[in-house]
């Protein structure tokens, strides 16, 4: 009677333990739930919750609420659970590592291209990175993978399938020729090396292509990468100066010239090999890899005096400029990052942005910019667009209609910049706007 009345005990205890755990799960699941649901309203208002391009899509009847998408994630508030379920939050600052795809464990993640509302002009490539013009291949941002691992990677995998298409006894003088030394035409010309190819690498600015645009300061890389004939790299909160300077390093151990600021005009294709015009030669090879910018002419007003030399459209020093008065033209990651540089060198700041809020900025960004105009750091224009560049002054236009005169010495434009569809179409490359389109799915 005794042994029952102490089994009865324990499992009396038993089921107050397992009770009280349930209790305490139910609670968690609960709070996690109306949290994420409120970081989801405030993701809409300030117009986060909008993918831009590449971006998970869950399947809610085959997500099973694990978490493990959320913990893979190395962004910050770009999934999170709500009533057992994988949800968006902040969509729009999804840079596409996959991580999430990668991570879930009943393959509930689809990664999309574009949504119904928002499409994404892109080129046809194959899953072998070749373009619908048999023997041009593309690899990185112009293909829709704008972060440095992704554009790595696929700039190693496209010149292994050129590898494996290149003809002996061709007329051509390279096996390939790499147009743009950013990241994925940096990996691609070291793998090239790797396999003793005949190739040339031109870029129109320098190493590091896009990369080298960036503000000093910013964070350029946050995951570890393999580079050909180096190795691994474990970088963590990298800028864009260490970045550039380990791709210089290891080009110049391995005897690799790059051409920069060398313009590619035309490619033209022949029966067998293709000519590649510059503005300063003629090459011909049997392959071709574009792994230049979606956006390689930076975007212009289009105002009287947009031509001063006072007008920059990159900030390369900010350390050098110190006590001006500065407009910051955008409301993108590059405008406030640079209009952060520049406050901080004791200049006196000014932003103009034509929307009333800032949609898509990272959460850091978003942070540091409601931090300094807190502090009056940074002074904000919004719903406003600039009319004109004077000597001394810049007028800007307001959506209410008024216009307001500041005194100016320097002006920063960072809205963008063109496609380059035309430079694509006139090669024969199709190009399509995506809406919601998988790209990667199980």
């Amino acid at each position: 009677m005794e042994v029952l009345l102490e089994n009865i005990i324990i499992y009396a205890l038993l089921a107050v333990i397992i009770a009280g755990v349930f209790y305490i799960y139910l609670k968690t699941h609960k709070y996690e739930s109306e949290k994420n649901i409120q970081k989801i309203k405030r993701a809409k208002e300030y117009g986060f919750h909008e993918p831009v391009s590449l971006h998970p899509v869950i399947n809610e009847d085959i997500c099973i609420g694990s978490g493990a998408c959320v913990v893979a994630c190395p962004e910050n508030d770009i999934l999170g659970l709500v009533d057992g379920k994988g949800k968006l939050i902040n969509a729009s600052h999804c840079v596409g590592h996959g991580a999430c795809f990668h991570a879930c464990p009943v393959e509930a993640i689809t990664l999309v291209m574009g949504t119904e509302k928002r499409g994404v002009e892109l080129p046809h490539v194959s899953s072998e990175y070749e373009t619908n013009v048999r023997g041009i291949y593309i690899a990185g941002e112009l293909g829709g993978m704008g972060l440095i691992k992704n554009a790595i990677e696929q700039g190693k995998k496209a010149v292994d399938n050129i590898h494996k298409s290149i003809e002996n006894n061709n007329e051509a003088k390279y096996d390939v020729i790499i147009i743009g030394a950013g990241p994925a035409g940096i990996a691609a010309t070291l793998r090239a090396a790797e396999y003793n190819l005949k190739f040339l690498t031109i870029e129109q600015d320098s190493i590091g292509g896009t990369v080298f645009s960036f503000p000093r300061a910013k964070v350029v890389m946050t995951s570890p990468v393999e580079i050909p004939l180096y190795g691994k790299v474990k970088l963590h909160e990298t800028s864009k100066s260490e970045l550039i300077d380990l791709w210089s390093e290891i080009l110049e151990k391995n005897k690799i010239s790059i051409n920069e600021n060398e313009k590619v005009n035309e490619i033209v294709k022949y029966e067998k090999y293709f000519k590649v015009i510059t503005n300063q030669d003629e090459y011909t090879a049997q392959k071709v890899l574009l792994a230049i910018g979606r956006r390689g002419s930076p975007r212009k007003l289009g105002v009287p005096g947009e031509n001063s030399e006072k007008v920059y459209y990159k900030l390369l020093e900010p350390e050098l400029i110190h006590n001006k008065k500065i407009l910051v033209v955008g409301g993108g990651d590059s405008a406030i990052e640079s209009a952060l540089l520049l406050a901080e060198e004791g200049n006196e700041v000014t932003v103009s942005y034509r929307s009333d809020s800032f949609k898509r900025l990272k959460p850091k960004n978003f942070k540091k910019i409601e931090d300094a105009i807190k502090l009056k750091l940074v002074n904000v224009l919004y719903n406003s667009t600039v009319k004109e560049i004077k000597p001394d002054k810049v007028v800007l236009n307001f959506k209410n209609g008024s216009v307001a005169e500041l005194e100016n010495d320097l002006v920063y434009v960072f809205i963008g910049g063109e496609l380059p569809n035309k430079f694509l179409e006139k090669i024969g490359i199709k190009i399509t706007k995506k809406f919601g389109e998988a790209i990667l799915k199980h």
